[in-house]
């Protein structure tokens, strides 16, 4: 997957807190400054619009706005491993126990 891709899911996953909880950029900085994290909107903006912030950033936002468990949609072929790419070893454990 490139860059642009993932800079796109989590560009929207915040999008998406942001919008459920009805809290606009503006309000988000106003949060923030209320955890001693001086963002100005400009910057919240310049941030979101890239999609490249750090998974500090992200955390954050989460608190700030009250995000108390933060889920994001994995599809399975994001996790699992490609088959056939490890060749398993043969222990003499595996070879005793087969006899």
């Amino acid at each position: 997957m490139e860059t642009e891709d993932w800079n796109e899911k989590v560009k929207r996953l915040l999008k998406s807190e942001l919008v459920r909880r009805g809290i606009t950029h503006e309000q988000l900085a106003t949060l923030l400054r209320e955890m001693d994290i001086f963002e100005t909107k400009a910057s919240i903006d310049s941030k979101i619009s890239r999609g490249s912030f750090s998974a500090v950033f992200l955390i954050q936002c989460l608190i700030a706005i009250g995000c108390k468990s933060f889920c994001p949609e994995i599809s399975a072929d994001l996790v699992e491993e490609p088959r056939g790419m490890y060749k398993p070893k043969k222990s003499k454990k595996n070879e005793i126990s087969k006899s």
